[in-house]
């Protein structure tokens, strides 16, 4: 039998005032000055600031580079690269959702093996032979879980593709998901990295690499997510920590089991036309639900249970597989997510090159049904006209 990796977090904080925890990790391990990586809205609307109060209080020091941005480039990362030297910092804190996150990944892995300042030599699993440099990270969306997991994502502009680095040096070691943070978070965006929560829960459950410890918390992530993302957008408070629990949990399991070609082919959209991934996700994810049904034995009777469909044991598998898209299909619209890809700005005379990207993407290898381009394309088709 082979054996099963399971990389964590060396420590976590969970729930309101999380972030006073940075003082204490930042002093008990001897942190001389950090780069904070974040972006200029998060500056703008003081987000950042919750944690920089802190930092001054503590008369711990720090520098800020706010030069992220969604879908964050090569070029992003080589300036985040300037900053760190230019601050003489000894670790990051990284503040903000998945952009934020994958650029202090990228930027501490460079800094302690810098044969890979090229970037997109990252690219896949990286023989990269030291840990980053220390990273906390502190999350401001319920989404990417991009704080617990060993995978960043980085667009390569020039080729008009974005690659998947998977590297275990690269685990935050603390993160800090205080739903304080997320408070500002507009509906819109709590939508969609909350889909995209659930996407990681549903992929991460049936994905290839599906084991029992993985399974438990997608499982109960779903559970969290569909009763939650509702009460979220609301700006409820409870429902505000939920989402926050429930996306943290699925990314403790995504990271370790892998994904599918949701995100095979999400990522694309992302290169070609600057979609935020969240948003690229939850159009895709039904489409390539029913996809996948015939490859998920009784998988989708599960989550259509933990998305609460009543009485799923006396339903026949081909109701409960429908159930259980017909429940993603319905908290989609419940938020507001659009429901085809024409409405959010896809090219039909894309579709080709879309697949071809999709078909290079690590995540779709993972997928439960194997995939080939002609098929990937009628799903893109699929997704692209609402059939």
């Amino acid at each position: 039998m082979t054996s099963k990796r399971f990389i964590l977090n060396e420590t976590s904080y969970h729930g309101s005032g999380a972030i006073e925890a940075i003082v204490t990790e930042a002093k008990s391990r001897a942190f001389k000055k950090a780069l904070i990586v974040t972006d200029k809205d998060l500056v703008k609307f003081k987000v950042v600031e919750k944690v920089t109060n802190l930092l001054d209080n503590a008369k711990l020091k720090y520098a800020i580079f706010d030069g992220v941005k969604a879908n964050p480039s090569v070029d992003v990362v080589k300036q985040g690269l300037k900053a760190f030297k230019k601050a003489k910092a000894d670790y990051l804190i990284a503040i903000g959702g998945g952009s934020p996150q994958d650029t202090a990944k990228a930027i501490g892995i460079i800094i302690n093996n810098p044969e890979f300042e090229d970037v997109t030599s990252l690219e896949g699993v990286a023989p990269t032979k030291n840990k980053a440099v220390p990273m906390i990270a502190v999350a401001t969306t319920a989404g990417t879980a991009a704080e617990t997991t060993i995978n960043y994502v980085i667009t390569d502009e020039k080729n008009r593709r974005k690659f998947v680095c998977v590297d275990p040096h690269d685990i935050p070691v603390v993160a800090v998901v205080d739903p304080d943070m997320m408070s500002s978070m507009p509906k819109s965006l709590t939508a969609a990295t909350g889909l995209d929560a659930l996407t990681h829960a549903i992929e991460g459950y049936t994905t290839l690499g599906a084991w029992e410890l993985a399974d438990t918390l997608n499982l109960k992530a779903i559970e969290i997510i569909s009763r939650s993302l509702k009460k979220a957008c609301d700006n409820d408070p409870k429902g505000r920590e939920d989402m926050a629990l429930g996306q943290y949990m699925t990314g403790m399991a995504f990271s370790n089991v892998g994904l599918g070609v949701v995100h095979g082919m999400a990522h694309p959209l992302s290169a070609f036309y600057d979609t935020p991934h969240g948003i690229a996700n939850a159009v895709l994810l039904p489409y390539v639900m029913e996809f996948n049904a015939p490859n998920t034995g009784t998988k989708y009777k599960e989550i259509a249970r933990a998305m609460g469909v009543k009485n799923v044991d006396s339903m026949k598998q081909a109701e409960y597989r429908e159930a259980c898209i017909k429940a993603v299909k319905k908290l989609s619209k419940t938020v507001g997510i659009p429901k085809t890809l024409k409405e959010i700005g896809v090219k039909e005379k894309d579709l080709e090159a879309l697949t071809d990207a999709a078909m290079k993407d690590v995540c779709t290898g993972g997928n439960p049904r194997p995939c080939n381009h002609k098929l990937v394309l009628e799903v893109y088709k699929k997704a692209y006209y609402g059939k």
